[in-house]
């Protein structure tokens, strides 16, 4: 059940979770947790009846959410008067395996949000979505790379969705059986799933000297990514945009 002493967004017909409902939640904390913890999500959207679902790398500031893309997408063509969207992110944690197949499932935590996409079309509000689309994830790099050009500026943009309305569905379950069913010879178990950070693999025509910075710091091998997007997140907006 939502937390009423907590922000939350409204519970409305389009997001109001109809299975299960204790695992859902309206509170912005839930709902901004899950999706801070990723940067790849899915944007779905109708035109002109046909649905399209893009998937793409996504940040939030707030309430808003960004995203970017080709000036050439036919999504982005479509934003001028605000298309509506639905946006998710989802975090697979658990392989739940029962004994019966009905039982069967997966532990998760999973967020989708509903607003009006539209084209970033300000020069300066466009430049800082641009830094912060690195920058949310490696946390002041952008202060050290080439700046950007202005054909790559034209190539590249940005729609911004302020959050009208999202719910968050979490399952941690692990194993639910009937009961006759504990009785049965059949073996059952909960496989956690972790999304894990590799050894880096620095580019071999890097210029002698240089060195790994500290706008990586989160990012450590054997780290879980979804910890290490939360951290980086937290270094890049400190508190004001967490909520």
């Amino acid at each position: 059940m939502p937390d009423t002493a907590m922000p939350s967004y409204p519970i409305e017909a389009r997001n109001k979770v109809k299975r299960v409902h204790r695992r859902g939640a309206y509170d912005h904390a839930t709902v901004h947790r899950i999706l801070d913890a990723s940067m790849m999500c899915h944007v779905s959207y109708v035109i002109d009846g046909q649905p399209y679902c893009t998937p793409t790398l996504f940040w939030r500031e707030g309430t808003h959410l960004y995203w970017h893309g080709s000036s050439a997408s036919r999504m982005l063509r479509n934003l001028s008067d605000g298309q509506p969207a639905c946006l998710t992110v989802a975090h697979l944690d658990a392989l739940v395996m029962a004994r019966s197949g009905f039982h069967h499932s997966v532990d998760y935590r999973a967020a989708m949000c509903f607003g009006r996409a539209r084209l970033v079309t300000d020069p300066d509000h466009k430049r800082q979505a641009l830094t912060m689309m690195v920058d949310r994830f490696y946390p002041n790099r952008t202060a050290g790379l080439r700046e950007i050009n202005a054909q790559e500026f034209k190539a590249t943009s940005v729609v911004s969705m302020e959050i009208e309305t999202a719910s968050a569905k979490i399952r941690i379950d692990g194993i639910g059986e009937e009961e006759e069913d504990y009785a049965l010879p059949i073996y059952a178990e909960r496989m956690p799933v972790r999304m894990v950070l590799g050894e880096p693999e620095p580019c071999p025509r890097l210029m002698a000297g240089v060195k790994r910075g500290a706008d990586l710091n989160a990012y450590q091998p054997g780290r879980a990514l979804d910890e290490a997007l939360v951290e980086a997140y937290a270094e890049a907006y400190g508190t004001v945009a967490q909520t």
